[in-house]
C-alpha cells in the first residue's frame, strides 16, 4: 500500500506558509512576500486558495536546511539541532571588478543582531580572507559600508551621504564625491568577518 500526497489541493496551505515564515525567521507576510518577490495580494491568495505552495517550500528546503516533515505537515522538529541557525549563502569573488560565483558558504544566524531584520536577500562576498555578508535587498541609502557599481567595476565601498543627493566614496584608493545616481547600488553589508 502506498501513500501519496496532494499537491494540487491543500487542506490548509496557510499553516504550511506560516511556518516557512517560521523557518525564515521572518515576523511578517509582508517579508515573507519580499523575500519570494511576489506581491502582498499574491501571498494573500495562496493562503486563501489552499493550493499546496510546492515552489515556495523547495526553495524554503534549499535556503534554509529545515525539515521537509515538518515544513508539509508540521510534525517532528523543524530543524536538526545541528542546523537551527545556520543560514547556506552562495559566495562570490570579486575578480577584475566582476562578481564569480563560487561556492556556498554556512553562516551562524546567531551572529546576526536580533534587534534588526533578517536579511531579505543574503549574499556573501568574498575578498582575500574576509567575508562580508550583504542583503541585496534595501530601501534608502546611509552611511555605511555597501555593495557598489562604479562604472562597470564591482567593489565594497564607504558611502557617505552629503547634500542634494551626493554622496562621498571611500574605501580603495583617494575618496570622491559623486551624485548618488552615478553609482548602482548592489547591497547593503550587514555584517563584516575580518581575518586579522
Amino acid at each position: 500500500m502506498s501513500s501519496s500526497f496532494d499537491f494540487v489541493s491543500c487542506e490548509n496551505s496557510g499553516a504550511v506558509l506560516d511556518r516557512i515564515m517560521e523557518a525564515y525567521g521572518f515576523s511578517s507576510k509582508i517579508m515573507l512576500a519580499e523575500h519570494f518577490n511576489i506581491g502582498a495580494s499574491s501571498l494573500s491568495g495562496r493562503y486563501k486558495r489552499n493550493i499546496f505552495p510546492a515552489d515556495m517550500v523547495v526553495r524554503c528546503l534549499h535556503e534554509t536546511g529545515v525539515n521537509l516533515e515538518w515544513l508539509v505537515w508540521g510534525t517532528g522538529k523543524p530543524f536538526d539541532n545541528s542546523k537551527i541557525d545556520i543560514l547556506k549563502l552562495n559566495t562570490f569573488k570579486i575578480i577584475d571588478g566582476s562578481l564569480q560565483q563560487t561556492n556556498t558558504v554556512m553562516f551562524d544566524k546567531v551572529m546576526l543582531s536580533p534587534k534588526k531584520p533578517f536579511p531579505d536577500d543574503p549574499v556573501c562576498i568574498h575578498i582575500d580572507n574576509d567575508y562580508y555578508l550583504i542583503d541585496k535587498s534595501f530601501g534608502d541609502i546611509f552611511d555605511g559600508k555597501w555593495l557598489v557599481d562604479i562604472e562597470g567595476k564591482i567593489s565594497i565601498r564607504e558611502l557617505t551621504r552629503i547634500p542634494i543627493q551626493r554622496v562621498r566614496v571611500s574605501g580603495v584608493g583617494m575618496a570622491f564625491d559623486c551624485d548618488l545616481k552615478d553609482l548602482t547600488i548592489l547591497g547593503r553589508v550587514i555584517k563584516e568577518i575580518k581575518d586579522y
